[in-house]
């Protein structure tokens, strides 16, 4: 009977494993046929966007990253390693034309060969984050490149891994930076692989920033796009062209896919403003950096003293029209920028400090739009708050507000440096948040439509559209976001977003490339940095408190389990062999 009983059991454990062998390589085959992945993560921090895949699609020849990640990191940049490969891993599941290796940068014992290397990667674009590491010795610095450089076809581009945010915890900044890993990557293999690039123009004649105070961003733009300067002059062609067709009817086609106004200061004529808007109807996209009010820190600097008055440009119509109203006031803010005040002097050297000045908020991004999320604090200079037009069919998103520690002063404005020898009174600075840009999207209706002649409206030649196809612009209300700083002794362009007399990083240019890619990508790959993977902490004063317990529940705990499988299958194996 217990002979009988055995066989049994062995001839069913020979068909289960029989069929088990059998589904292994039926799988097998069909998974040879089939491609598919499986992300069981709750935010999907491992799926690709459809966006990306196409991108991976087109590819034809081998990007290779060299990423400089190797090496003994603290954990937190051991985290950032292992999730680059992973997402590395990931692009070459879709691609076979994804290449990488890990670089350690300091792997040479001679100081001589590693500063070399270091000047090497600094020249190719890669910033170097200085650390102070724990070890058995004490403290000891570290120098990494938290980045890769990228070749394709003979080019090469520098890849950023780590994102910097000022007043944001280590955790919070690791986190994102693994949140933009997909946007980031698949940004560096779209400009390197990309064979045409879209138009975009900075428009002049009404007192717009100078191409020095646009250098560093008109620079970092040319990556992406073919950068053009042109000035309107009331020309109906300058920015669009039209095109005769074999039936004689005229085709109008946008010259550009975007402009740029970046902060005017003269009125524009209602034959300048009727190009734009037609321009805009024709799916011309429009990145509007405007001064509702004019204000001047040279002036202070002379007199101590200026008034804030209203910059009359002659657009409140158009934008009104379509969608936002810019408001004649100022902000104050609390959460500011402060500048250097001559305080005295010692011997022949004149001494500054440092005081908050209220007119140059310092705007942090909250909001989770694509074009903000992430996004380090942005640097601006008297700017002014703005309301939206309810309107049909257009869809109005605040993506940057000042702080609820804000208040506005109307125009005409007094605005005077005592205020930074006195102690705010807080009881004014109760908000609410106000916007300062607003990102409109939907189909707009032409300022003209009521106001042009009807034989101008039916004239071919001029094409006058009463309504949009769908479109977006993005409207902020100070010019200065953009304008870069030049060096107070050399008079050279300094980095967008870099102030001199702080030496603080601002996320200006982030802000204005992430703005006119939203504006002309239409391929959705700037929306993967919409994409939110939770910070998961442990509670640190949970386990200070309670670290023994911790610590005795990982030791004991495996243990017991392991015995108690252990016992309980004996028994099970016991009763089914006897009896």
């Amino acid at each position: 009977m217990k002979i009988r009983k055995r066989n049994t059991v062995k001839r069913n454990n020979l068909i289960q494993l029989l069929l088990g062998l059998i589904i292994i390589i039926l799988i097998n085959i069909i998974s040879s046929f089939v491609f598919t992945r499986f992300d069981l993560t709750s935010e999907k921090r491992y799926s690709l966007s459809d966006a990306t895949k196409e991108l991976l699609k087109e590819m034809d020849d081998i990007v290779y990253f060299k990423v400089y990640l190797e090496g003994e990191f603290p954990a937190g940049f051991k985290r950032l390693r292992r999730e680059t490969k992973e997402m590395l891993d990931e692009f070459r599941a879709y691609s076979n034309n994804i290449q990488y290796e890990f670089i350690d940068p300091s792997a040479s014992e001679d100081i001589n060969t590693r500063n070399s290397i270091y000047e090497q990667l600094i020249s190719k674009g890669l910033n170097p984050t200085d650390l102070q590491v724990k070890n058995k010795a004490g403290m000891s610095q570290q120098i990494i490149f938290p980045g890769a450089v990228v070749s394709y076809t003979g080019k090469e581009m520098p890849l950023s891994l780590l994102t910097s945010q000022i007043g944001v915890p280590p955790e919070a900044v690791l986190n994102n930076s693994i949140q933009d890993l997909e946007f980031n990557i698949s940004n560096v293999i779209m400009k390197l692989t990309a064979n045409t690039k879209a138009k975009v123009a900075f428009i002049e004649g009404h007192g717009e920033l100078s191409e020095i105070e646009v250098y560093d961003i008109t620079q970092s733009l040319k990556e992406y796009y073919k950068i053009e300067r042109i000035s309107i002059d009331g020309q109906i062609n300058s920015l669009s062209k039209r095109e005769i067709l074999d039936s004689g009817k005229v085709k109008i086609i946008n010259k550009y896919d975007a402009i740029i106004i970046a902060k005017p200061d003269s009125a524009f004529s209602d034959q300048d403003k009727f190009i734009i808007d037609q321009y805009i109807m024709y799916g011309g996209r429009v990145l509007w950096l405007i001064d509702p009010v004019f204000a001047s820190m040279d002036s202070l600097q002379k007199y101590s003293e200026t008034v804030g008055i209203t910059n009359d440009l002659r657009l409140d119509d158009l934008l009104f029209k379509y969608g936002v109203r810019l408001n004649n006031n100022l902000i104050m803010d609390i959460n500011s920028l402060p500048i250097p005040l001559l305080v005295g002097h010692i011997g022949d050297q004149p001494q500054f400090e440092f005081f908050r000045w209220y007119y140059f908020p310092v705007i942090t991004p909250l909001h989770g739009h694509p074009i903000v999320n992430n996004l380090n604090a942005i640097r601006t200079e008297f700017i002014s708050s703005i309301d939206t037009v309810i309107l049909k069919n257009i869809k109005k998103t605040v993506l940057l507000s000042c702080s609820p520690y804000c208040r506005t002063i109307n125009t005409p404005a007094m605005i005077s440096l005592q205020i930074l020898k006195e102690e705010p009174d807080k009881r004014l600075y109760q908000g609410p948040e106000r916007a300062v840009a607003v990102l409109l999207e939907g189909e707009f209706e032409s300022m003209f439509t009521y106001i042009i002649p009807p034989e101008v409206a039916k004239d071919q030649a001029i094409g006058f559209l009463k309504k949009s196809l769908p479109n977006k612009m993005i409207i902020i209300s100070d010019g200065d976001v953009i304008r870069n700083q030049l060096h107070l002794s050399k008079g050279y362009p300094l980095p967008l977003g870099f102030d001199q007399y702080t030496r603080e990083t601002f996320g200006n240019k982030e802000l204005i490339m992430n703005a006119m890619n939203y504006l002309c990508d239409d391929s959705g790959l700037i929306s993967i940095r919409s994409r939110e993977l939770k910070l998961r902490l442990l509670d640190k004063t949970k386990i200070a408190n309670n670290n023994l317990k911790w610590q005795l529940l990982n030791l004991i705990l495996p243990i017991v389990l392991v015995i108690a499988f252990g016992f309980i299958h004996a028994r099970i194996r016991k009763q089914r062999y006897t009896g």
